[in-house]
């Protein structure tokens, strides 16, 4: 790799640290291309992806990002997920991938600037993610209507009954 195929995978690099909103340092020694394959459709799904480079050019490339404070963590074999959208649901991916594979290891993340360790990725990942959440604030939004019709509709009905039980007591 020449000067400027290493610029330009920094520039792309630090572009990409600086659109994410959640990034996890992994390793992935021990693990076949194949099963990365299947980490990185994963990850696709969820609107992230998996990026494996140079500790070198990580460390220059998450220079002036939210995500400075991982450089201590690119050491050895380094791949690193990026997520633009939710974080819940990548760490819901890397949790699984990681369960089913004991060679991959997640070993920091960073959200919002502040790093976390592997043990609160996994925390992370057992939180309900974005479309259970609007699927929970949907029922209740609509829950809270339907309850004051049925409260309105309450009062004119039971009059309804005292009239057909006054009609019904006349008649016999």
């Amino acid at each position: 790799m020449n000067r400027d195929e290493k610029n330009a995978k920094v520039q792309e690099l630090s572009k990409s640290f600086g659109e994410a909103c959640f990034a996890v340092v992994t390793d992935y020694r021990g693990l076949k291309v194949s099963e990365l394959e299947e980490l990185r459709t994963k990850l696709r799904a969820t609107d992230s992806q998996y990026s494996i480079a140079k500790n070198t050019l990580l460390k220059l490339a998450v220079q002036g990002t939210d995500y400075e404070n991982l450089s201590d963590s690119f050491q050895g074999t380094t791949g690193v997920v990026l997520s633009y959208d939710d974080p819940v649901s990548p760490a819901k991916a890397l949790s699984e991938f990681a369960k089913d594979h004991d060679k991959f290891v997640v070993r920091t993340a960073g959200l919002d600037g502040q790093l976390l360790s592997s043990e609160e990725v996994i925390k992370l990942s057992k939180l309900p993610g974005k479309d259970e959440l609007r699927a929970k604030l949907l029922g209740t939004l609509n829950a809270v209507p339907t309850g004051l019709v049925r409260v309105l509709n309450g009062v004119p009905e039971k009059f309804v009954y005292l009239l057909q039980a006054i009609k019904d007591n006349k008649e016999n």
